[in-house]
């Protein structure tokens, strides 16, 4: 797998994910379940390191969502190539929740879902290609114009054919 974040292949990433029943380090980046974070929330509170969190598919962010802000990483997994919660997971972080953070897709991260997954709110791809980059930036450049409005603020196709124009004032 590569990482590929922001359009940038990246070489070395800072965050390591701890399994479920590992010891937390403590020194770097580590990345825990959603479901090790509520039981154990408070032993982070002290952690002079970043936290980051993975939310697997079925988790309910809504119990997350007070803590949101204390996360450096979300990584979003995506279990099987069917399966479209993650995407629902990151529209709701960045605009309900307000996370302006990294959201990371991890897990099945296919190459023909990487222009969604960006739309939806991700900013990171864990892509395994031959040419992760050269996959994102294609991914990425097919299409210019869209119909949904989406996290990624380009204007949809309705505004774009049909621009609001301003109210007139009543004199």
């Amino acid at each position: 797998m590569a990482l590929v974040k922001n359009g940038t292949l990246v070489a070395d990433d800072e965050w390591r994910f701890v399994a479920e029943a590992d010891e937390i380090p403590a020194e770097g980046a580590v990345v825990v379940t959603a479901r090790r974070w509520l039981k154990e929330r408070d032993r982070f509170a002290g952690r002079n390191a970043p936290t980051g969190i993975k939310i697997e598919a079925g988790d309910d962010i809504k119990a997350l969502a007070a803590d949101i802000d204390r996360f450096g990483l979300v990584a979003v997994d995506f279990p099987k190539f069917n399966d479209g919660r993650g995407y629902s997971t990151a529209h709701l972080l960045r605009e309900r929740y307000g996370y302006k953070g990294e959201i990371r897709a991890v897990g099945r991260v296919l190459r023909d879902s990487l222009l969604y997954m960006h739309r939806c709110g991700f900013d990171a791809f864990d892509i395994v290609d031959k040419d992760p980059l050269g996959a994102w930036r294609q991914k990425l450049g097919e299409m210019s114009v869209f119909y949904q409005p989406a996290t990624d603020d380009r204007t949809p196709a309705r505004e774009l054919r049909h621009p609001r124009r301003p109210l007139a004032r009543a004199s």
